[in-house]
Order: C-alpha cells, then structure tokens, then sequence
C-alpha cells in the first residue's frame, strides 16, 4: 500500500475532521460514490488530500479548466512533497481540429501549436504511473481523451542495469524505435548522443537531469544522471528503466498489423463510395488514406495519427478507448477519482462525446476521414462515471446526480477561519470604475489583494491598463493566456508581485488564494 504523508502546518478544523472521516470510512468500506458539499473557503482542498492520505490510494483528480488545474497542482505538490505528483493537461497552446463545411464546401486543416513543456509533464505523468505507488495525478478534461495503450507502453522500455551486458548498436536501435532522436550536437529532451563507449540519453519525461551510460565492452560500467546544462554528476544509480518518447508508441509488429487492417478497412470503403456513385468523396478518401500509410511505413507517424488510434491499439469498432484511467489500472487495482468543482467538470465531460462526434461524422460521410477516426474519441459519459473504482465529487453546489449517485454527502459548512459569508453591497454603476480605485487603495495599503471580474477580455485588458497608469500594480488574466502563463500570474499574485488581477469567468470559482 503506497504511503501518502500530508505535510502542512494546519490541522483539520471546522467541519473538516467529520467529513475527512465520513468519506474516508465510505471509500474504504467498496463505496463507489461519494461527495463533499463544502461551502466557498471551507477548506475543500486541504480535506481532499487528508481523504488521500487516510485511504493511502492513487489518485486522479479532475477538474474542467486548465487553470484550475495548474493551481490544484501547486498545491498537492506542497501538500505531498515527498509523493510523485503529476500534471496532465492538454499540451496544445492553440488548438483547432480539423473540419468540414459542406454548405461553403470548405475544409479546415488542422492547426495546433503543442507546448513541449506540458508534453514533457503529460510522459511524466505515465512513466511515474507505470513506476510507482504513490502517484497523484492532477488533470483536465485531457484524460479522457483517447490515448495509445499502456500495455504497450509499459512493455516498450528499456532496462539497463550495472553489470548486465548489452550490444550497444541494437540499443541505440532500440532508442529509435521508442521515439528518441540521436543528436551529438545539440542535446536535449528525448535526445540520445554517442561518445565512444559513453552513452547518454535525455529522457523524454524529465525536467532536470539527463542519464549517462559508461560501458566497458558490452557491459555497463556505471550510470548516473548527470545536469544536462552543466555536466555536473548528481547520483549514481544501479539500474534505470527509460520509457518510450511518446504514449502512442507501438512495436514493429502491431504497427505492421495496424498497416494491414488499415488497408482492409480502406478497401471497403472505397468499395461503398463507389457502389453509391461519390467519386469525389472516392478520390479524397483514397488519396488521402494512401499518403497517410506510406508515411506510416517509412517513417511510423504521420499527420492526424489519432485517428488511426484503433488500428494501432487493436481495439474493435465502437470500443471504449484507451484513457488515463487505464494507466492507473495497468499497475493498480484500487484507485480514486476527484472531480473538483463537479456541477460544471461532469457536465463538461458529459458534452465531449457528443461535440467531437458531431464534427467527425460529417469529415467520414465526406471522405476525409475513415470510419474507424470516429473511435479516436473521449469517453462518453457513461464511461467514465462507471470506469473507477471510487469516486469523490467535490463542490458547493453539486448536481442533483452527484447527491443521487453517492452512498455518504459530508458537509462543510463552518470555515476553519472562522470567517462568515461576506457582506453584498450594490452600487451605482456611473461612477463604478472611480469608485472601484477608491476601495482599492485602501485594501493594497493593508497589504492585501484585490480580485476584479469584468464581462470581457477586452474590458479586463483596458481596465488593467488604465489602474496602472493611475499608479496601481495590476495585471490581467483571461484564455488568451496559455497554462504556464496563468499559473504564473496566480503566483506572482500570492507572491506580492502585483496587487490587483482583473479576469472574466476564470476569477469566478475554484481559485485559492490566502
């Protein structure tokens, strides 16, 4: 049983005891459903992670906005400094799917921008699954999109442990083949290079240190993990296991049948276009789907992949998908979901389904896509709410299906604080931005901070400009913001950096601040 150690100065207080071992008690006692109904600044987070580290299980926590996201994972990560908590959200700055238009008979290609760092969190968060027990992972709406399989990617890995013998062009080969490119001139991440008899490699999943192999011979002599900037050593280890570059990764084997099966299926639907007199749709698919293969073959990727992710994985037509959940159940039998802030988050999960298949009905009745693209799909809802073993939904407003699903609902009503529902109070809107500067003041001069919600982005960005002249240190935050820069502006805000954050609907719920 994995250990979670909650480390923080507080004690459970207010309501908090009773509804850490309400929930606790039902978890352990095969409850499925459970929820924590828990008012604005009662401590839902901090019982959270006490429910964590009394039940001792692997933990998925969801959420339905990235920025949400990034918060609960600064703060599980002070909570449990000592465990392997991860982050895995989608890894798209900008992301716009492919499309077609019948009515303007347009196609939009797809458009995406991918964040290398989110990438690099997204594999951490898979290789610490498949190596470790005490694994919190905090993710978005992200995990339950498709992903390849976690047998395959726990089963294509290379061990390398001092002493052992290995041949090391079929090593280098066998890099290749999980994703990793040589490069002996500029090193970076899910890179190799060759020395002599030294081999070093980037682990696609790491943050810091890089690994190097010292072999005398055949046989592995030493390795250690080395700063990849600096060179400097910073441990010896006896043995590593590196894991695959990225998580669609499949053998030689699988993606030669993924070939065939393609091919099969490309066939008969030609076959269809053909019988029903659309050649157009006939030369799109065909040309389309055989350019696609013959990248596939040379190089085993192409654009769009995903789509082929049912090929790749061998699941039947119509089957669930492999998802985040699967990664937990290849190495754990017993495991927890949290979905946070559940009157929006199951909702949100609940409209995935319908939205992407809409869109990818209309690319296969078209000939842009084979029918099979309509399995790279997230999880219908049915799905996921019957997928894990147990399940914490947390809000201050759930659903009339939370409350109806759970066996136990622990309420939190009485703050930790001590602090009551703050006062209301309405004003006239002529003068609103005058008199918002005047009620500022004297908050910022406490040394305290103000949160600001406005309409829209544009609001939010003139506002900003127009405190700061005036003096005031203020900053915005809307979803023209990626990730990584709106977690920054939450810190730099706890930190003092500045006093003011002007926002829309991100302000609106789920943000922590002291």
């Amino acid at each position: 049983m994995p250990d979670f150690t909650v480390n923080s100065p507080y004690k459970p207080a207010g309501d908090q005891p009773t509804a850490i071992e309400t929930l606790s008690t039902s978890i352990e006692a095969g409850n499925k459903y459970q929820t924590l109904l828990g008012v604005t600044g009662s401590g839902k987070t901090y019982t959270m992670a006490k429910v964590i580290e009394k039940t001792k299980k692997p933990t998925l926590i969801m959420t339905h906005n990235k920025t949400l996201a990034a918060q609960l994972y600064s703060e599980f990560k002070s909570f449990f400094p000592n465990n392997h908590v991860e982050y895995f959200i989608s890894y798209y700055d900008y992301y716009q799917p492919e499309a077609y238009l019948p009515r303007q008979d347009l196609f939009i290609e797809k458009d995406s921008s991918v964040n290398e760092e989110l990438e690099r969190l997204r594999l951490s968060t898979t290789a610490s699954l498949l190596s470790h027990d005490d694994v919190i992972v905090i993710a978005s709406v992200s995990a339950n999109y498709g992903l390849g399989s976690p047998e395959d990617y726990k089963t294509i890995v290379q061990k390398l442990t001092v002493g052992e013998e290995y041949n090391q062009k079929e090593l280098l080969l066998k890099f290749v083949d999980m994703g990793y490119k040589r490069n002996d001139e500029f090193f970076d991440i899910g890179n190799f290079r060759v020395s002599g008899e030294v081999v070093d490699i980037y682990p696609a999943y790491s943050d810091e240190f890089a690994i190097r192999i010292e072999f005398f011979g055949d046989e592995v002599e030493a390795i250690y993990e080395f700063n990849s900037l600096t060179g400097e050593k910073n441990k010896d280890l006896k043995e590593v296991t590196v894991y695959s570059a990225n998580q669609f990764i499949v053998s030689k084997e699988k993606l030669a049948r993924a070939v065939n099966t393609i091919e099969e299926e490309l066939g008969e639907r030609l076959a269809y276009f053909q019988r029903e007199d659309r050649m157009i749709e006939y030369n799109r698919l065909k040309q389309r789907t055989e350019f696609d293969l013959e990248m596939i073959e040379a190089t085993g990727m192409c654009k769009g992949i995903e789509n082929y992710s049912r090929h790749l994985t061998g699941k039947k037509p119509g089957e669930t998908p492999y998802s985040m959940m699967d990664y937990f159940e290849a190495m754990h039998d017993d495991y927890l979901v949290i979905v946070d802030e559940s009157h929006v988050s199951l909702s949100q999960f609940r409209g995935m389904y319908a939205g992407d298949r809409s869109r990818k009905e209309v690319l296969v009745d078209h000939g842009f896509r084979l029918p099979s693209a309509l399995d790279n799909r997230p999880l219908m809802f049915d799905e996921y709410i019957n997928k894990a073993p147990h399940f914490l939904f947390v809000s201050a407003t759930p659903n009339a299906l939370e409350l109806e699903l759970s066996s136990v609902v622990a309420e939190q009503v009485v703050r930790p604080t001590g602090l009551l529902d703050p006062l209301i109070e309405v004003v006239d809107s002529t003068y609103q931005v005058e008199d918002l500067h005047d009620r500022m003041k004297p908050v910022i001069e406490r040394g305290e901070r103000v949160l600001v919600t406005v309409l829209t982005k544009k609001m939010a960005e003139e506002l900003t400009h127009y405190y700061n002249d005036l003096g005031l240190r203020v900053r915005y935050m809307h979803s023209d913001l990626d990730a990584i820069e709106r977690n920054q502006v939450i810190r730099s805000l706890r930190l003092g950096e500045f006093d003011i954050l002007v926002g829309i609907n991100l302000l609106r719920e789920g943000l922590d601040l002291p």
